[in-house]
C-alpha cells in the first residue's frame, strides 16, 4: 500500500495526480489526513481523506509513502510525528520516499538526501542538505527518494513513482497510457 500524506496548505494537484495515476494502475493508495479526515488544500479545495492519521499502520503492508508539496501544507508534515516516523520506517526498511515541490526539504532536514540526487519547488534548494540538487529533469529517482519540482511536473513525478513500483511491459503500457516513457 503506498500512503499519501495531506495536511493543510497541500497543493491539491500533487497530491491527487499520483493518487489518480496509481490507482489507474491498480496500486492500492491510502490518502491520510493530517490533524484529521477532512483537509484543506492551498486554494482551498477540501478534500475527505481516506484515513485519520491514528489510523495509520507502519507495517509489512507499506510499500511508498508521498509527501505533496506547498509551503503551508509542507510545514505542517513536518510538524506531523506521524510523517516524521512513517519517513523513518521508509527509510530503515529500504521503502521508497517520494516528495514534490517543497515537500523534499523535510527530507533535506532529516538527512536523508546526502549523496543524492533531487530536485524541488525554485527557492528550496537550501533546504536539500548534501543534495545534488538537480535544476534540468521534472523529477529524479536517486535509490529509494523520489522528488519532484513543483505543480507543473505531478504528472513526471508521478511517472518516477509508478517506475519504481511497477517494472517491465505492464510498466510500459501503462506509462505509454499517460503519454510518457
Amino acid at each position: 500500500m503506498v500512503l499519501v500524506f495531506l495536511a493543510n496548505g497541500f497543493e491539491e494537484i500533487e497530491a491527487l495526480t499520483p493518487v489518480d495515476c496509481l490507482r489507474r494502475c491498480d496500486i492500492e493508495v491510502k490518502t491520510v489526513g493530517i490533524g484529521g479526515k477532512t483537509v484543506e488544500g492551498s486554494h482551498g479545495i477540501k478534500v475527505m481523506a481516506d484515513v485519520d492519521e491514528s489510523e495509520v499502520k507502519l507495517d509489512g503492508s507499506l510499500e511508498m509513502i508521498i509527501l505533496p508539496g506547498g509551503k503551508l501544507g509542507t510545514l505542517n508534515l513536518e510538524k506531523s510525528d506521524t510523517v516524521r516516523h512513517a519517513i523513518d520506517f521508509c527509510a530503515e526498511n529500504s521503502l521508497p520516499i517520494a516528495a514534490i515541490c517543497a515537500a523534499p526539504s523535510i527530507l533535506g532536514h532529516m538527512g536523508l538526501l546526502k549523496g543524492k540526487k533531487a530536485v524541488c519547488y525554485t527557492g528550496f534548494e537550501s533546504e536539500l542538505n548534501g543534495a545534488e540538487v538537480l535544476t534540468d529533469v521534472p523529477a529524479v529517482t536517486d535509490g529509494n527518494i523520489i522528488t519532484g519540482c513543483g505543480m507543473g511536473e505531478a504528472l513526471a513525478f508521478s511517472c518516477e513513482i509508478i517506475k519504481k513500483l511497477i517494472s517491465g511491459e505492464r510498466a510500459e503500457k501503462l506509462l505509454k497510457s499517460l503519454n510518457k516513457k
